[in-house]
């Protein structure tokens, strides 16, 4: 189990619950130090072979495939443990719309178990990632989806501790005794807790999210997946804008900040972050607005998987530019 400070701050600081590959696009250019952040950008790695199976562009929309990966040949994911595991697997799929008219922003998570049937594969979305980042691209781009990607951001969780350390930790709110056994995630009473890099992390990455009732029972989160990547969704949210209030507060840290994601992150061989960064400011600092899908659950092959629901086909048009804004409240 983690080793946590049981007891709640007592002084609310403005930092994120969650940082995932969309804080790139917020922080590196936010400031007037882009000569600084244009040094570390350049160090970026970027993923060879996906710029040609990227859409081309849209007048109206620009989408981000932001992916959150376990590289399960440089070890344990939840210690840090080289090693103990190999392969590689799609373990967050969100797609960030920009509207170019009005610059606004949106999230979109793609439920990891998600059936799909492409020309190329068919099955959970997640396993396209198995071929690599390009067939994930053409997967959310075909099937069941259709949805284009414009740019594609990829992070791995062992680097995410560090990006998590160098924005001086995670505030994260708990309204009961929470824990994962599988992750160790363990909050013994409620409270906001500052959480180090490995503690944010078992939180991210926490599927068997637990909380414990007044009677001492402990109950398993029964939305799973779904339920985490609700938390998700509004913890980038969170962390976009606390990421651009502290790089506006100490414009000296975007360099540090950009520094840290050069460790975590890579991106397409055409993105170039800085440029994003201006357009997705103001969108940011609107506040994103966050989606889900509907989605029902069905057993093929003896495996419990997602199909698509109802209502499904508005929020996929929206996110293709095809449709308008959903009229239902997006789902947070």
């Amino acid at each position: 189990m983690l080793a946590l400070d049981t007891t709640p701050l007592r002084r609310r600081r403005r930092l994120p619950s969650l940082l995932l590959t969309a804080l790139v696009v917020a922080v590196v250019g936010a400031t007037g130090t882009l000569v600084a952040a244009r040094q570390a950008v350049d160090a970026v790695p970027r993923v060879p072979g996906v710029a040609g199976s990227l859409s081309g562009g849209n007048a109206n929309v620009e989408n981000y495939l932001l992916v959150g990966s376990d590289s399960r040949d440089q070890g344990d994911p939840n210690t840090g443990d080289a090693g103990s595991v190999t392969g590689s697997r799609s373990d967050t799929i969100i797609v960030l719309r920009v509207d170019k008219s009005d610059e606004s922003a949106s999230l979109l998570s793609i439920p990891r178990d998600l059936y799909i049937e492409t020309a190329e594969h068919t099955g959970r979305i997640n396993g396209a990632y198995n071929d690599g980042p390009a067939a994930l691209v053409r997967a959310v781009q075909g099937g069941e989806l259709q949805i284009p990607v414009h740019h594609y951001v990829e992070i791995d969780f062992f680097g995410f501790k560090d990006l998590v350390e160098a924005l001086g930790g995670v505030q994260v709110c708990f309204t009961l005794p929470t824990r994962d056994i599988n992750t160790g995630l363990n909050i013994v009473a409620p409270g906001c807790y500052l959480l180090d890099g490995t503690q944010a992390l078992a939180y991210a990455r926490s599927r068997h999210y637990e909380e414990q009732f007044l009677d001492g029972s402990w109950h398993e989160d029964p939305t799973s997946d779904l339920g985490r990547s609700t938390r998700q969704r509004a913890f980038i949210n969170a962390c976009l804008q606390t990421a651009l209030a502290q790089v506006k507060a100490d414009p000296f840290s975007a360099g540090e900040l950009v520094t840290a994601m050069g460790a975590a992150i890579k991106i397409d061989e055409e993105l170039d972050p800085i440029s994003a960064a201006a357009s997705l400011r103001t969108a940011v600092g609107a506040g994103l607005q966050t989606y889900s899908l509907p989605v029902v659950g069905e057993t093929i092959d003896g495996a419990a998987v997602l199909r698509l629901g109802d209502g499904a086909e508005t929020v996929l048009a929206y996110f293709r530019g095809t449709g308008p804004k959903p009229s239902t409240t997006p789902a947070t």
